[in-house]
């Protein structure tokens, strides 16, 4: 399910052959058969889709992967079916041959407003912590990064993408079932890394800070996307039970405790690039998720807060920046 060969090739060219070793017995152990009780399903899935020659990849655009693929009827039905036994599909669209995957969120909405914050990807080595399905992965290399490292706990994510990924040619682009303490410590490897979507389920989000800037090289870039509490004062709070019908979410920040946060874990230049509130324009239910989305989450009788009370989803883009030696101080 994985391309162990082409990561090893890939880590090979970029002087990491030694993680390729490191990580194998662990990746083997993630995509075993007992790994998951559906994975046979999804495995079954997989083999299903249609077997065709690998199109150019259509990075670009919104709908990312293979539009121009020649699908006849059947080949079409066929493709549509199997990949919707992958539900639910969280992040998106993807168009594979006209078979468009309208995922819960309009990934594209975020991508364009990460892209305008961050510092040109091409040649960069970049990694994508929590990257579900690989969508901004995919993005990423659009961009022009040389090679991109996905890693996501959630197995059903890693089949989607190989479910995308064997429609479109080859890329330097792996989506693995890792977390970020799987990898190996203190790389200090990476041009960039991203964390979008993945602080606010960490019980110890300074330590997940940490762990990301002792990924980058010195003098690379943090690019972090969370859920903020809209206070001006440096506060942060933990919901006592769930946050807008998420039980995971353990730590909320205002803008002004985050960027403490990051200046206490080491990082200079921090920068708030952006602050956007999530509508259900952007988060909804689909075909292609038809589980609860955000609307359900929003107080029917004022959106603008969540049904526990709690002020509305909003999420903020920082970017930051690894010191290139020990002393530096924060800009922010």
């Amino acid at each position: 399910m994985l391309e162990l060969e082409r990561l090893r090739g890939d880590l090979d060219a970029e002087g990491l052959s030694s993680w390729a070793s490191e990580l194998q017995p662990l990746l083997a152990e993630r995509i075993a058969d007992t790994a998951h009780g559906k994975l046979r399903e999804w495995r079954d899935a997989l083999d299903s889709l249609p077997s065709m020659q690998r199109q150019a990849a259509e990075l670009g655009s919104a709908a990312i992967g293979a539009p121009d693929l020649k699908l006849n009827h059947d080949q079409q039905s066929a493709t549509r079916d199997a990949l919707l036994r992958l539900l639910p599909w969280r992040k998106g669209p993807f168009d594979i041959g006209g078979v468009v995957i309208d995922a819960e969120w309009r990934s594209n909405l975020k991508w364009d407003r990460v892209r305008a914050a961050i510092s040109p990807l091409k040649d960069r080595l970049v990694l994508d912590v929590g990257s579900g399905n690989g969508y901004y992965a995919l993005r990423m290399r659009g961009q022009g990064a040389r090679m991109v490292i996905g890693i996501d706990p959630t197995l059903l994510y890693v089949v989607q993408y190989r479910a995308i990924a064997s429609f479109i040619e080859p890329q330097p682009v792996h989506v693995l079932p890792l977390r970020l303490h799987d990898l190996p410590a203190q790389m200090r490897a990476f041009d960039t890394v991203f964390s979008m979507g993945v602080l606010y389920h960490q019980r110890s989000p300074l330590t997940h800070l940490q762990q990301l800037r002792d990924a980058l090289k010195p003098g690379g870039e943090l690019v972090l996307e969370t859920l903020v509490l809209p206070n001006e004062e440096a506060c942060a709070r933990t919901p006592e039970n769930r946050y807008a019908r998420m039980r995971n979410v353990w730590l909320l920040p205002s803008i002004a405790e985050l960027t403490v946060w990051l200046a206490r874990s080491g990082y200079i230049d921090i920068t708030l690039a952006d602050v956007t509130a999530t509508t259900v324009d952007e988060q909804r239910s689909t075909r292609w998720m038809p589980f609860e989305s955000l609307h359900a989450a929003l107080d029917p009788e004022d959106p603008t807060r969540t049904v526990e009370g709690w002020p509305a989803p909003r999420r903020a883009i920082l970017v930051a920046t690894s010191p290139a030696r020990s002393g530096s101080s924060s800009r922010t």
